[in-house]
């Protein structure tokens, strides 16, 4: 299933996930990334601007709201979701557990 598609420049970028937890990224419908994740991952791939490669990450985790998706290119950022990641949505499940071991 398509999650989301972005241009940048003549560039198409589309990042799909399937049911079980398989994520993959494409540019101009060539596979460049594809990660089995069910919390999130970190994609690594270059585009071509005109004749110059771009180093991009794509980075998927879990928030509160869904999945956040955050994508860099040079390591400036073309989209940022919440600063709430897969890490600090696993320390409040634990956090949470531990409340219930106390108080049970």
């Amino acid at each position: 299933m398509k999650f989301i598609t972005v241009y940048i420049g003549n560039n198409k970028i589309e990042l799909s996930n399937s049911i079980l937890g398989k994520e993959s990224v494409t540019v101009n419908d060539a596979v460049v990334s594809e990660k089995s994740s069910i919390f999130g991952t970190d994609h690594h791939f270059t585009i071509n601007e005109d004749g110059i490669d771009a180093n991009c990450t794509l980075t998927t985790g879990m928030g509160f709201n869904g999945v956040v998706i955050d994508l860099y290119k040079n390591g400036k950022p073309i989209i940022q979701s919440s600063k709430f990641n897969s890490a600090n949505l696993s320390m409040v499940f634990a956090f949470i557990i531990l409340l219930w071991v106390i108080f049970n």
